[in-house]
């Protein structure tokens, strides 16, 4: 594969290709809510206030709207063109420590007493939980930072339409041996929201949480198939943002996303082997996903993970650590507070390989008799780091240390059990020989337990790679399992 660098910039557009005929309402941009921020808090003074009219003293409203434009192409034509618009109230009543909640997507005053009345009626039925209720009032977010996470993308279908064309054009005008198409696509998203909790039947004080804020989703893809017959490969690439300005150009996405699906012609079987395997960032984020899922408090405290009671023991190399900053302005996994209102703030997750927090809920964390982490929700742009990483590790010195092995570039499958730690997963990618890749390879499987692993794990590539809420470079893997032909 050549070592091509990531599109990871915008460019102006530079060829203008034909419209398909869309209706007049395709052709209207998308901008802008239904609702205001101000509806949104009278909605849930409504429900809140139904709450208390019933005899609930604690409960929780969440009030949001999202609206988006897709349009997708293939070889040159429009495929799709699909405009979403959603809303929806939720209510959740505590009686003592019984838990109900229902939801509704009509905002009529009638609609959202029904729902109040469903969510309070389900909580009467309700066995009790001892550790059901609203988050901890030491632990919500009183006042909140801005983080700068709201950018709407003022588009139409067939400006969508253009660029989706454009990025797939791109792709075709790589090499005539791109001769076929998945697609390309263009999504725009944009959602705000509110919610307002009472506590003891009282509302708007220190402890008691109410807040909310606009957020937005930008993406770009496209999927080129290189080569005819049995020897056809397909490659992908995207680029998602909440600023569409900071989107790669559609040329780059094309260009780069051709450029991967020519490197896998003529790839090869191998004999069934154990190596080093060197896993592309794109996927080494993958590896820190499964870190948090085995660590996270509906795994521990049910002891469904490989990694219970895993708190200040050494899981992962000694050379790494793990970040989580939720407070990097428009990062893609920032945010203010958690889904339950819970102040988020910037922590040390691991260090030197140890365990130093969870990922936890106010719920989960009674579970298992400790503090929410903020992380209601998910977890907040965690960076996986290498205390061993120079600056000129990039993916050709990780090839180098990789030396004689599999570089992965693609993961097929859902092999991965998270009670014992197994991991087989169908794979693609290079074979390497001295630091250079001299051939790909498909139709193998990979397989370890990811206990090993990760404290298997030798070195971090400094060619970092952002994926969703998640940053990481290349990870070098002592030894993992081929199985092959």
């Amino acid at each position: 594969m050549k070592n091509t660098q990531r599109p990871n910039q915008r460019a102006r557009a530079t060829q203008a290709l034909p419209a398909a005929d869309l209706s007049a309402d395709e052709r209207t941009p998308l901008v802008g809510f239904q609702y205001a921020r101000s509806q949104f808090e009278q909605l849930a003074d409504l429900a809140l206030a139904q709450a208390k009219k019933l005899g609930a003293a604690d409960a929780a409203v969440d009030v949001s709207e999202g609206a988006g434009l897709s349009v997708s192409v293939r070889k040159g034509e429009l495929e799709n063109v699909e405009r979403n618009r959603d809303k929806a109230l939720s209510v959740t009543v505590y009686l003592g420590q019984k838990r109900g909640n229902a939801s509704s997507s009509d905002f009529s005053p009638a609609a959202i007493c029904q729902t109040v009345q469903a969510a309070y009626d389900i909580a009467r039925f309700t066995a009790e939980d001892p550790v059901a209720g609203l988050p901890d009032a030491a632990d919500v977010a009183d006042d909140y930072p801005d983080l700068d996470l709201f950018h709407p993308w003022v588009i139409d279908a067939e400006q969508a339409l253009r660029i989706a064309l454009e990025c797939e054009s791109a792709a075709f005008a790589t090499s005539k041996k791109i001769s076929n198409s998945e697609g390309a696509g263009i999504s725009a998203q944009q959602s705000h929201f509110f919610s307002a909790h009472m506590r003891g039947g009282e509302r708007a004080r220190p402890g008691i949480f109410s807040g909310g804020y606009a957020s937005s989703r930008h993406s770009l893809s496209v999927a080129p198939i290189a080569g005819k017959g049995d020897q056809m490969q397909r490659d992908y690439w995207h680029s998602s943002q909440r600023a569409p300005q900071n989107l790669a150009s559609p040329q780059a996405v094309g260009r780069y996303a051709a450029q991967r699906a020519l490197a896998r012609l003529g790839g090869r079987k191998i004999a069934t082997t154990e190596c080093p395997v060197l896993f592309e960032s794109p996927l080494a984020a993958g590896l820190l996903g499964a870190y948090v899922q085995a660590t996270s408090g509906g795994a521990l405290y049910r002891k469904t993970t490989f990694l219970h009671d895993s708190l200040g023991q050494r899981v992962l190399s000694e050379h790494l650590d793990i970040d989580e900053d939720p407070h990097i302005r428009s990062g893609k996994g920032s945010a203010p507070f958690d889904d339950e209102g819970v102040r988020t703030v910037p922590r040390k997750v691991l260090a030197s390989g140890q365990v130093q927090g969870y990922f936890l809920s106010s719920y989960s964390a009674r579970k298992l008799g400790l503090r929410t982490s903020g992380n209601a929700g998910g977890s907040h742009n965690l960076r996986l780091s290498s205390r061993l990483t120079d600056p000129a590790d990039d993916l050709c010195a990780m090839l180098k240390k990789l030396g004689r092995g599999l570089f992965v570039t693609e993961l097929m499958g859902q092999g991965v059990n998270y009670v014992t730690g197994d991991y087989s997963r169908g794979a693609s990618g290079y074979w390497v020989e001295n630091g250079v890749i001299v051939y790909p390879v498909h139709e193998i499987t990979i397989a370890g337990n990811l206990k090993d692993m990760f404290l298997g794990i030798e070195a971090v590539g400094a060619d970092e790679y952002n994926y969703g809420a998640k940053t990481v470079g290349s990870i070098l893997i002592n030894r993992m399992k081929l199985a092959g032909s």
